[in-house]
């Protein structure tokens, strides 16, 4: 029943506002898929149907009412963006299936281990190791890091309850929003951060390329990975300061994973070539997504994965799906002058405003409203290229805008207990209060922003990008 009120919601919004009197310095067909778009926005929001479903219709529909012919609405699957995920999910399901991220994660403890401060920056440094290969945020930190994370609480009998603060609460805590900085630390590191930089270029005319993001983010993000575990150690102290025994315990798990495998040697020298040929992209020439397809075969020709795990991974062919429709809809807005006609009428009424004060009301707008969000992608979906859009047209430099905002999905991401992919497994093991997870969220999501803005904004302005 609460699907079909969703679903009829929906429809309801998309036809009542289809029928609406438009302003006319916009077409008819640009705001007819105004109502498609913001529809399926709230589809996302909603989700009467999974996210790929509600995307997918969304498309269907744009054809079915003739806003778009089928080869428009079908474009958005060639994006060469989509495809470079694609591939870093199959990278991630290497790292996974032989085993080279548990054994990385159990190296760095065994090398700091020895106090639960320095576990916690075991803990975000495993994370930000593995993320240029690992899309999924749910993956990295609840599929390979949280087993590591749960059996180190347990061996320090913090259990959920009354041990809970023993040492859980914090690594737990560390866990998730040390993942936020990670994920936003390179272009393959979330799921959603392709969707961004096809955005930017559809909409604002920017070019993200991985070397541009990461250089761009390399800085900020190595300061917050110093500066939030330490603040967390002191707002949010475990009761467990020192812990000898941690480096012997990731020593026999290491022990327990045996000499390197040949499959992993492979993946060594797959995620490294690939790092190497990503960060050399504007030297060699070779895009971005031809290095992603390049590694995958090495994958499939010397065995680490079989075909049969490529047409497996759900993850990649449902964020081909979602994020293809999602590229269409929002370039559709764009090219019918949706968009600009929009930010021009929003900074109109900004006005007056320096182009500076303007980026720092919209981020905290664009931050913040992440509590209305259960997902990063509906949200970069619904305020992304609007928010950039206003910013440009109040006199934002074009990269620094489409760049600051790319992070910024990221850093919102704490926020809540529902706010991201990682959320539910985390959050699910019942170590933080719903209080004290929002209350940290708060607290060190600020934080974060000011870290970027100030360390940031000096890195950038050393870059050139305003």
């Amino acid at each position: 029943m609460k699907k079909f009120i969703k679903s009829t919601f929906v429809i309801a919004v998309c036809i009542a506002v289809w029928f609406l009197p438009h302003p006319s310095a916009i077409s008819s067909q640009a705001w007819q898929l105004f109502a498609i778009v913001l529809a399926t926005i709230l589809g996302l929001i909603l989700q009467p149907l999974p996210i790929g479903a509600v995307a997918f219709l969304g498309v269907t529909v744009t054809i079915l009412t003739g806003v778009m012919k089928p080869v428009e609405a079908l474009n958005g699957y060639a994006s060469t963006t989509i495809w470079l995920i694609v591939c870093a999910f199959m990278i991630a399901r290497g790292f996974i299936k032989t085993g080279l991220g548990r054994r990385i994660a159990y190296k760095i403890i065994s090398l700091l281990g020895d106090s639960t401060l320095k576990l916690g920056y075991s803990i975000v440094i495993s994370d930000a190791i593995i993320s240029p290969a690992m899309p999924s945020s749910g993956a990295r930190a609840g599929g390979i890091l949280f087993p590591i994370v749960k059996a180190l609480s347990s061996a320090l009998g913090s259990e959920p309850g009354e041990s809970r603060k023993r040492a859980g609460a914090f690594f737990m805590q560390t866990l998730w929003q040390g993942n936020a900085i990670t994920n936003g630390m390179f272009l393959t590191s979330m799921a959603g951060n392709p969707l961004i930089a096809s955005l930017a270029l559809a909409t604002f005319g920017a070019e993200i390329s991985w070397s541009l993001w990461a250089v761009g983010a390399i800085v900020p993000a190595i300061f917050s990975l110093l500066v939030i575990p330490f603040i967390l150690y002191k707002i949010y102290p475990p009761d467990i300061k020192s812990y000898p025994q941690g480096k012997e315990i990731a020593k026999k798990e290491l022990a327990n994973l045996g000499a390197l495998k040949f499959d992993e040697i492979v993946m060594i020298c797959v995620f490294v070539g690939a790092l190497v040929l990503w960060a050399s992209g504007s030297l060699t020439g070779i895009n971005a997504t031809t290095v992603g397809m390049i590694a995958v075969c090495v994958m499939l020709v010397f065995g680490v994965l079989k075909w049969e795990d490529f047409t497996k991974e759900k993850g990649a062919w449902d964020t081909l799906i979602w994020m293809g429709s999602l590229i269409t809809l929002a370039g559709g807005l764009s090219k019918l002058g949706f968009v600009s006609w929009f930010a021009q009428w929003i900074s109109s009424m900004m006005s007056g405003l320096s182009w500076s004060v303007v980026m720092g009301i919209l981020i905290l707008i664009y931050v913040f409203t992440h509590y209305f969000f259960a997902s990063l992608t509906a949200h970069i979906t619904a305020m992304y290229a609007t928010f950039g859009a206003v910013a440009i047209a109040a006199g934002a430099p074009v990269m620094f805008v489409a760049l600051v905002f790319a992070y910024a999905s990221n850093l919102m991401m704490p926020v809540t207990h529902y706010g991201g992919a990682p959320a539910p497994i985390i959050f699910g093991a019942n170590y933080n209060t719903q209080n004290e997870w929002w209350r940290l969220g708060f607290i060190l999501t600020l934080i974060n922003l000011a870290i970027w803005i100030v360390v940031g904004g000096i890195w950038w302005k050393v870059l050139g990008l305003w």
